[in-house]
């Protein structure tokens, strides 16, 4: 049975930010807390978040590691119970978004995180009583901010994914302004992360009409629009277009994802320094190659649909098209250039043949179609 769920307000434009404290009010936030990270409070977007708050009581938490830990959601949670805060506001990208998730969980519900994930039967633990939030994308990459889920890494070290309706943002402010410092390896990374999105979202075989067409069109912006916003930080028209593909892409990813995020989350809970949409870039072209012997994929064209959206002249086009685009980016060759080696394939696989994503991948992928995928993006 198909289930299709659109729930989130989205306040989309430029100097959007404005909008906060009129969000928390509307959503019933009296004393939020500011969930951010070092990187984007030493840009000053934090005290652009302070300053539309216009004087409501908050605290702030800026202390998101580039990968969530279970360890800061509960400092942050600790944090949030000793102020009396009553709502969360999630500054920065995905890390923080999804480490305020977390905050959601940890501070109103008992037990470790890990009771709450998803491969551990843990969607309906997490109820209504979860923190209410508002999120304020400052990348155009995970689409967090519109999305019910959030990967984050338990005590244990395994990267985890949390899937519920109750954690999807109450409102989300999509402010293109607040990624104009964004650096141009930050841009290339977290856009390609988006792109990922919507072409992994658009080959799950799920029955989602909706989603497609988000995914499709997201994709498009994204192709189109993404070496101009690494290339020219200050290109208005270019941040708008991939802020909306981050934004479109985890709109649509409700519908499911695939080996590319079960390898990508699988690899970087072993290591968390590699960074996620990079990871993603380089598992994109031999995915998809795999991909194409999906019989759902075959039945309905997606490969030749994408390379329409992505203004290429054949299916066969795509895998090169990624790895020529990430070079003209400046992201790394492959997994070998970012330090990955051939004796993590083992534990990379394992974790991959666990992860969420594995079983909405359009072709269900064994571990040693997992290996060749590996050693093909290394």
């Amino acid at each position: 049975m198909a289930f299709i769920n659109y729930v989130t307000q989205i306040q989309f434009d430029f100097g959007a930010l404005k909008l906060l404290r009129q969000e928390c009010e509307r959503v019933g936030m009296h004393k939020p807390l500011i969930v951010t990270d070092p990187g984007v409070k030493a840009a000053g977007i934090v005290q652009k978040a302070v300053d539309a708050l216009a004087g409501l009581p908050h605290a702030v938490f800026d202390q998101t590691p580039s990968n969530p830990t279970e360890a800061a959601v509960r400092a942050a949670a600790a944090l949030y119970q000793a102020q009396g805060c009553d709502g969360l506001i999630a500054v920065g990208g995905g890390s923080a978004i999804d480490c305020a998730k977390g905050v959601a969980i940890a501070a109103t519900h008992e037990g470790p995180l890990a009771h709450y994930a998803t491969i551990e039967g843990g969607s309906p633990r997490i109820s209504e009583r979860v923190a209410p939030i508002v999120a304020v994308p400052t990348t155009s990459g995970t689409g967090s901010e519109v999305a019910r889920g959030a990967i984050l890494i338990v005590d244990d070290h395994r990267k985890l994914g949390f899937h519920s309706w109750h954690l999807v943002p109450k409102a989300a402010i999509c402010d293109p302004e607040l990624t104009y410092g964004l650096p141009p390896l930050l841009t290339a990374a977290t856009g390609m992360d988006a792109i990922a999105h919507c072409m992994e979202t658009f080959m799950a075989a799920a029955f989602n009409p909706p989603a497609d067409g988000i995914a499709l069109d997201g994709l498009a912006r994204g192709w189109t629009h993404i070496e101009r916003a690494t290339r020219n930080g200050q290109d208005a028209e270019a941040r708008r277009q991939l802020m909306s593909a981050s934004m479109q892409g985890a709109m649509a990813f409700q519908k499911g994802l695939g080996c590319v995020h079960s390898l990508s989350h699988s690899l970087g809970g072993i290591n968390p320094r590699l960074h996620h949409g990079t990871l993603n870039a380089m598992f994109l072209p031999a995915v998809v190659q795999f991909n194409a012997g999906a019989d759902s994929v075959q039945r309905e064209q997606r490969l030749e649909k994408m390379a329409h959206a992505m203004g290429l002249a054949s299916a066969s086009d795509i895998p090169t098209a990624i790895r020529d685009m990430n070079a003209r980016l400046g992201l790394p060759s492959g997994l070998a250039a970012m330090g990955v080696e051939t004796d993590w394939y083992a534990p990379v696989i394992a974790g991959a043949l666990k992860d969420h994503c594995h079983a909405t991948n359009p072709r269900l992928a064994s571990a040693e179609d997992y290996e060749a995928m590996l050693e093909s993006s290394m």
